[in-house]
C-alpha cells in the first residue's frame, strides 16, 4: 500500500483486517503491518497485551498520514484528534526499520 506524507510517498506491505479483530494484542512483534478500514468510525485503540512498541499511522480516504504516534506497550487509550479512514499499525522489528525512520526519524524510540 502506497502512503503518502509531507508530500512524499512510502510502500508499506500491510495486511488488511477485519473492523473489530484485535489487532496487535496477543501477537508477536513479527506480526504483519495491520491495516484496519474504518469507513468514516472513529475508534480509540489500546496497547493492552501489546507487548513492544508500535506506530499507529492515522490515514484519510486518500491515503495521506494525517496523525502518526509511537505507541509503548501497555498504553490505556490512543486515539487522534483528526479525521481519519482507516489505521495502519506498524508493529517495531527489523523488517519495519526502514518504515519507523521514514516517520519518526532518528531519535530513540
Amino acid at each position: 500500500m502506497d502512503i503518502y506524507f509531507k508530500k512524499k510517498k512510502i510502500k508499506i506491505p500491510v495486511k488488511e483486517v477485519p473492523l473489530y479483530s484485535t489487532g496487535l494484542m496477543f501477537r508477536t512483534k513479527n506480526t504483519s503491518n495491520l491495516y484496519f478500514n474504518l469507513r468514516g468510525k472513529n475508534i480509540s485503540l489500546t496497547s493492552w497485551f501489546v507487548f513492544f512498541p508500535f506506530l499507529v499511522l492515522w490515514v484519510d480516504e486518500r491515503r495521506k498520514v494525517v496523525d502518526f504516534k509511537v505507541v509503548r506497550p501497555f498504553t490505556m487509550v490512543i486515539n487522534s484528534q483528526k479525521k481519519f479512514h482507516s489505521i495502519v499499525e506498524v508493529p517495531l522489528n527489523i523488517k519495519n526499520v526502514r518504515i519507523f525512520g521514514f516517520f519518526v526519524g532518528k531519535r530513540k524510540i
